[in-house]
């Protein structure tokens, strides 16, 4: 991949996973790339591939019941929910109703070994429980997260569906690829449109022509530059077309002036 990404540039872009919002906590600083004119802050789209890649990593050493992803949100949950089928991983979606984590006597107490959040301050009492009871906690953070009990950072825009489908697309094939489940990318099968659908809507792969993000400058620049140069190259037919229109005119011109002369 282009630039050892995990996948290529434009479908980052594209997912706006690098969006975050116009707050910023003091924790997701080192995370932060720039602030955009309009006041929405940059993620760090290398840092975003590089904690995605660990991640996988690290979910890959445990197995798929050992873990638990808590996702209160619709985006997130629909987007974990393929990712629990691919990996089996168990997700709990909604609302996190206090004592899951801490209260043997709940009888749907779990006790997993690894616990993935999509969203920290949505999913507060999920983390509290988890650091609690010491479990380690890999977090979707988004610029305006705190990141405390959080052990493992994936700095991204955490609330956009196109972006969460995205992270769970890579963490699963990620998974899949460190338990020896696919060789390699080739074999993942799973389109990122069956992460970004809603439940029971058909899934349609996206054309390949998709137009990149306007995020990106540099794509943008050379958008405006092929258009300068597409200019020019459209106008010179019209132009060269413009001499075969006069053609037959300057043929009549002369017929005509023949026949004048005959009649002289």
């Amino acid at each position: 991949m282009a630039d050892n990404f995990l996948i290529k540039q434009e479908t980052y872009l594209e997912a706006g996973i690098h969006i975050g919002t116009k707050l910023k906590v003091v924790d997701m600083n080192p995370f932060i790339y720039r602030v955009r004119n309009d006041g929405l802050y940059v993620l760090d789209l290398r840092k975003i591939d590089e904690r995605i890649r660990m991640a996988g990593k690290l979910l890959a050493k445990y197995e798929p019941g050992e873990i638990m992803v808590v996702a209160s949100r619709t985006y997130s949950g629909n987007a974990a929910s393929v990712f629990s089928s691919i990996t089996g991983i168990k997700v709990f979606q909604g609302r996190f109703i206090p004592g899951i984590l801490t209260n043997v006597a709940r009888a749907d107490f779990v006790e997993p070994k690894l616990l993935l959040v999509c969203d920290p301050k949505s999913e507060r009492q999920a983390v509290t429980e988890a650091g609690t009871m010491g479990i380690p906690i890999v977090g979707l953070c988004d610029s305006d997260n705190g990141t405390s009990f959080v052990d493992w950072v994936i700095p991204c825009n955490n609330k956009g569906r196109r972006s969460l489908a995205l992270i769970f697309y890579l963490l699963a094939r990620e998974f899949q690829m460190g338990r020896g489940k696919i060789a390699s990318y080739d074999e993942f099968s799973t389109p990122l449109a069956a992460f970004e659908a809603e439940p029971g809507e058909e899934v349609v792969a996206a054309p390949a022509s998709a137009p990149a993000a306007t995020e990106s400058v540099e794509a943008a620049k050379q958008e405006e530059k092929a258009e300068e140069t597409a200019a020019p190259a459209e106008a010179a037919p019209a132009e060269a077309e413009k001499p075969a229109e006069a053609a037959p005119a300057e043929e009549h011109a002369k017929k005509e002036h023949a026949h004048k002369k005959k009649e002289e």
